[in-house]
């Protein structure tokens, strides 16, 4: 998969508002109720990361998750991490 331009890769951020860049990967962050809860949606995020074959870096520490996610085998941005945030997305209420 072809790496994304810095304009493409802006114009996609535009319609991912709680998403940003950091160290050349797509990165977001979350705060739960409780430990129950991020372990709730860190579970759903891997059934989506399986069904799309590409898998975030997470980071999760009692309420709080940041999933960081970049296309290894291309070495930096792709759809595939914009399509991946974007149904991330849809987990949330």
């Amino acid at each position: 998969m072809q790496n994304l331009s810095p304009q493409q890769i802006e114009e996609l951020l535009n319609g991912l508002p709680e998403w940003y860049l950091e160290n050349d990967k797509l990165c977001a962050e979350w705060s739960f109720t409780n430990f129950i809860d991020a372990m709730l949606f860190l579970n759903k995020v891997a059934i989506l990361a399986e069904e799309h074959s590409h898998h975030p870096e997470i980071y999760n520490r009692f309420n709080f998750v940041k999933l960081s996610l970049t296309s290894h085998d291309s070495g930096g941005l792709t759809h595939k991490d914009f399509r991946l945030a974007k149904a991330i997305n849809n987990l949330l209420p």
